[in-house]
């Protein structure tokens, strides 16, 4: 591992220069990290020509994990630019927005995402088509910038521990995403740490299969490959069935996840070579305890739960005394607290009973602030968001936490996904991670539905497992044995999906399952007030509820 840390991502680069084992594996190939680099000069130089004079130094990057992905990413670094990872699942408007906002020059895609760029109204804004098809053209710019080495073309005063290299855009659940800068001294700083806490060596290949728009394929899984001096094997879009095969066939020792993806690599049919490849660790968030400890039994890999936003205000860090349910202690200069946003107060620790199942959530769970020293840097050009980040001059990371006697903190959810039942505050991840010990369900999203009268009630969407069957009394009977499910928390609507919708960074979308409520052509399963046993929602059902919404003019919150 190498053990001196740079002050810049473009250091990190400069460094494949002259090593020439594989350093990018992909499906048509493999290249040296030395090779690696060179592209990157060359888009570099290119870069620094095409950029008009005083423009930002900005371009937006609308690809698929391919390989001028990461070209891009070296490019900016070393030419001291920033990359604005543009999303592929937002369309029209939203679309435009960002690349606009983000003051993009040049926009950087492929033959399959043109159809997104049709129609959108993009002043000022260069398109480089990078396909193979597209070769002859995209060739002839590079073409005079093959000779490039890292160093050679830079803007302005190049490259510093200051200098913008990310704008990447925050999965918000309401309003326009907040684009959240990172300085290249912040993510050298961070790919350094994280390659020393996971003993990344050069002998390590990280498989990148979640999308590089996102921070979490960037931040956790290439840049430490990076400072490590691994080599990084790239996956087009994340694919459950392929994840092992591709494993195998680049050697892949470490891997990083986000939201669903154990769930989905979960619910793959078992081989009996499931244990047959070379990973040894993967990193991420929202697995769950329940579905972090199925995939290390079934595929014999640790997976390591993380904290830390994209944005930096707050890290917790994982020690070999975490509980298996926590993710850690607060990160080294991070002084986090878990407070009540209604009060400002700090909530009380966690009590637990003896299985380790959380007593007093009502009270224990409340918002993760860091009351320290905080690595934000602030969003791009939203002056009313970064102020609404760090109200009282602290970081409010907009996550629900508790925290047990010992400091350990546990993930309990987003602030937009508390909900509040018969004036009693709860967390949908909570209640997640015990409606997760039900055999029969391979994945669970629990969300807020308005209640005819006031607050919310407690829904929730059920993927069963290959061959199960929801069965409404096993399913109450077993709600009705779990100690640590509150009185207020069992599910008042139960919906039955094939599958739980996700974004293309496969969290589950919980704004299109609220918005849709008990109004899906999905089964859903209720459990009417005052009665114990769960029966269809039926058409006669339905209508009796919407008029009992209409009565206490609540309809207008439905769909919402």
């Amino acid at each position: 591992m190498r053990t001196t840390t740079p002050e810049t991502v473009a250091e990190l680069i400069a460094r494949q220069w002259g090593d020439h084992r594989p350093g990018l594996k992909y499906a048509d190939g493999v290249l040296s990290h030395h090779r690696t680099a060179r592209e990157a000069a060359a888009r570099a130089a290119l870069l620094v020509d095409l950029l008009p004079p005083g423009a930002e130094p900005h371009i937006g990057v609308l690809l698929d994990n391919t390989p001028e992905f990461p070209f891009w990413l070296g490019a900016a670094a070393l030419a001291g630019a920033a990359v604005a990872g543009i999303n592929p699942t937002r369309r029209g408007p939203e679309l435009a927005r960002d690349i606009l906002h983000t003051d993009c020059r040049i926009l950087v895609t492929e033959r399959a995402h043109l159809p997104l760029l049709r129609g959108l109204d993009l002043p000022g804004v260069r398109l480089l088509v990078t396909d193979p098809e597209d070769a002859e053209e995209y060739e002839a710019l590079l073409a005079p910038y093959a000779g490039a080495k890292p160093g050679e073309a830079v803007l302005g005063a190049g490259p510093g521990p200051e200098s913008r290299l990310l704008l990447y855009f925050t999965s918000g659940s309401t309003g326009a995403p907040k684009a959240a800068i990172c300085t290249q001294g912040r993510l050298a700083g961070a790919g350094a740490s994280l390659a020393r806490h996971f003993s990344v060596t050069p002998d390590d290949v990280h498989y990148v299969c979640m999308p590089l728009f996102h921070g979490n394929a960037v931040i956790a899984d290439w840049l430490p490959a990076l400072a490590g001096g691994a080599a990084v094997a790239l996956r087009r879009r994340f694919s459950a069935s392929a994840f092992l095969d591709d494993v195998r066939a680049y050697g892949a020792t470490y891997f990083t996840y986000v939201g669903r993806a154990v769930q989905y690599l979960l619910a793959t049919p078992p081989r009996p070579d499931d244990r047959a490849h070379t990973l040894r660790l993967g990193f991420g968030t929202e697995a769950g305890a329940v579905d972090a400890a199925r995939f290390a039994e079934r595929f014999g890999v640790r997976l390591v739960e993380g904290y830390g936003a994209t944005e930096g205000g707050a890290s917790v860090q994982r020690t070999p005394d975490t509980p298996a349910a926590a993710l850690g202690r607060a990160g080294a200069g991070d002084d986090l607290a878990v407070i009540d946003p209604e009060t400002g107060r700090e909530c009380p620790p966690a009590v637990f009973d003896p299985q380790g199942r959380l007593l007093n959530g009502d009270e224990a769970i409340g918002e993760l602030v860091n009351k320290g020293r905080s690595l934000f840097e602030g969003y791009w050009r939203n002056p009313d968001a970064e102020a609404a980040r760090t109200r009282q001059g602290w970081y409010w990371t907009g996550d629900l936490f508790f925290r047990d006697a010992d400091g350990f903190l546990y993930f309990a959810g987003r602030t937009d996904d508390r909900l509040r039942v018969d004036s009693e505050n709860l967390a949908a991840a909570v209640i997640e991670n015990i409606l997760a010990r039900w055999a029969r369900a391979a994945a669970v999203a629990v969300y807020a539905v308005p209640d005819e009268v006031a607050g919310d009630q407690v829904m929730a969407a059920v993927a069963l497992r290959a061959g199960a069957v929801f069965s409404p009394e096993g399913f109450a009977a077993f709600l009705g044995v779990q100690p640590d499910l509150g009185t207020k928390m069992a599910p008042r609507y139960v919906r039955i999906v094939d599958a739980l919708p996700t974004t293309a960074t496969n969290k589950v979308h919980r704004v299109s399952l609220r918005r849709e409520g008990f109004d899906t052509p999905d089964p859903v399963w209720w459990r009417p007030r005052g009665e114990s046993a769960y029966r269809p929602l039926g058409p006669a059902d339905r209508a009796a509820l919407l008029a009992s919404y209409e009565a206490q003019g609540r309809a207008g919150l439905l769909g919402r």
